[in-house]
């Protein structure tokens, strides 16, 4: 692809995150600024930029080139002709809906959903510290999935052993359920150069979005 190549030597500020918002300004997606120059050259997206006294502006990109000539930053992406700023955050052009998608379930997502917890004792853990337990024992007949597996710590699992937790004197902190996947998932740091400029966002996400399993 020509564009692509226009920024050959650039792959690390290539491969940085970018937050991608709706066309409501609503937080969405993580891309990367690769595909946030591709969006923004093919008109599908513009770049947000805020200033001094945190008013936003959005940039075309014949805008975001001639910014990045008037104040360029330490961060930029060198074409054949110019350099061009790195963006940290665009907005799209069309899309507004808030997608809906099934969260895999995998061992990683079961501690994103008990936030590193033992379900038993309510300790926070090192993920290398915790277990997946089967509140229904496999061989009594549980079946692994969102509703039969919860963390657990290694004391708890091996307390618990192959019983239910109410014979095992325990119970559980919240029943396990399915998580439903929530547009700023995975949003959990902002890019270095400006922490508040993506917290701005992923804070509204937070609020508005329509919540899901905790």
């Amino acid at each position: 692809m020509i564009f692509s190549a226009i920024f050959n030597g650039n792959a690390l500020l290539l491969d940085r995150q970018v937050l991608v918002l709706n066309r409501l300004w609503q937080a969405v997606n993580i891309t990367t600024v690769r595909r946030a120059f591709v969006l923004l050259f093919q008109g599908q997206a513009q770049v947000v930029s805020h200033d001094a006294c945190d008013q936003y502006q959005t940039h075309d990109f014949e805008s975001w080139r001639d910014l990045s000539r008037r104040a360029p930053e330490g961060e930029m992406v060198h074409t054949i002709a110019y350099p061009v700023r790195v963006p940290q955050v665009i907005v799209l052009s069309l899309y507004e809906r808030l997608p809906r998608k099934e969260i895999r379930f995998t061992r990683l997502n079961i501690f994103e959903r008990d936030r590193n917890t033992c379900q038993y004792c309510g300790h926070t853990f090192e993920r290398k510290e915790l277990n997946l337990d089967h509140v229904l024992p496999r061989d009594r007949g549980g079946v692994t999935s969102w509703e039969n597996i919860v963390c657990s710590c290694i004391p708890c699992n091996s307390r618990k052993a192959n019983r239910l937790p109410h014979e095992a004197g325990m119970r559980l902190i919240r029943p396990p359920k399915r998580p439903r996947w929530r547009p700023f998932q995975g949003v959990r740091n902002a890019p270095e150069r400006d922490p508040g400029f993506w917290k701005h966002f992923v804070d509204v996400a937070y609020w508005n979005v329509e919540l899901g399993c905790e």
